[in-house]
């Protein structure tokens, strides 16, 4: 196992009384990408939450264990939940671009950030929009509104806002779904390319996505983790009869 980015031990959830996440113990590699993959209501997206207290919007969520990120444990932290959030840049199933320019929407991070110099912000959106492979489309029509866009470079232009809080995690939470199979294609290619620099987690359902970017897999079924490892271990020789059952399509 590659050094952990992310340690998980013991996680629970519940909403009320019914139990989402049972009993979690995980770890995710350091620049790699791994892939929480299984069926949808399996718990995939609320574990993801959990890793930038997103759970904690939910009053009626209730959360207990440890999650460690570079050996802090981000359950126990308490003023410091925009600076965790900070180091995480976030994709959802659709793009939510600001109500404000292509340049504002990535400047918007960097200003929070206390750069406000304009030949500054100018250099960075550029330097962002280039690592998201927007800027080429983009670059004569800067003060255009975001909405604009297509929904592809909608998210395209929600990664770059995300890698412009310098964030050491990207979480996306099934970031193609909502895409044409070359804006997906697209995305997928920039993860593979970023994660020589990111911890990236993708959520999704898709066997074919998993098999195409994953370093790592977590496989989760009914609120449990049911196996973890290499993508090449996990696909070639799954070791659970729930996992061989859901490769192999007679999954239900």
């Amino acid at each position: 196992m590659d050094i952990p980015k992310i340690n998980i031990e013991n996680l629970n959830l519940f909403i009320g009384k019914q139990h989402i996440l049972k009993n979690i113990n995980v770890k995710v590699p350091e620049r790699k990408i791994t892939v929480i993959l299984g069926p949808s209501g399996c718990g995939k997206t609320t574990l993801l939450k959990t890793l930038n207290r997103l759970t904690d919007l939910y009053p009626d969520f209730k959360v207990s264990g440890n999650i460690f990120i570079n050996n802090a444990n981000v359950l126990k932290l308490n003023g410091e939940i925009t600076q965790l959030r900070q180091k995480m840049g976030l994709l959802s199933q659709r793009p939510y671009p600001l109500p404000m320019s292509i340049f504002n929407n990535v400047a918007y991070g960097l200003r929070i950030s206390g750069r406000k110099k304009k030949r500054i912000l100018e250099k960075r959106v550029e330097n962002y929009l280039k690592q998201a492979s927007l800027w080429e489309e983009v670059k004569d029509r800067l003060n255009d509104p975001a909405s604009c866009l297509s929904i592809g470079q909608q998210q395209r232009l929600c990664l770059a806002r995300g890698l412009a809080v310098d964030p050491e995690i990207i979480l996306a939470d099934e970031p193609t779904s909502a895409l044409d199979p070359l804006s997906s294609q697209a995305i997928e290619k920039k993860f593979m390319e970023l994660k020589d620099r990111y911890t990236i987690v993708v959520v999704t359902h898709v066997l074919r996505q998993a098999k195409r970017i994953a370093d790592n897999i977590i496989f989760m079924y009914l609120g449990e983790v049911i196996e973890q490892g290499s993508a090449k271990e996990f696909f070639e020789n799954p070791q659970q009869e729930i996992t061989k059952s859901y490769l192999s399509g007679t999954f239900n």
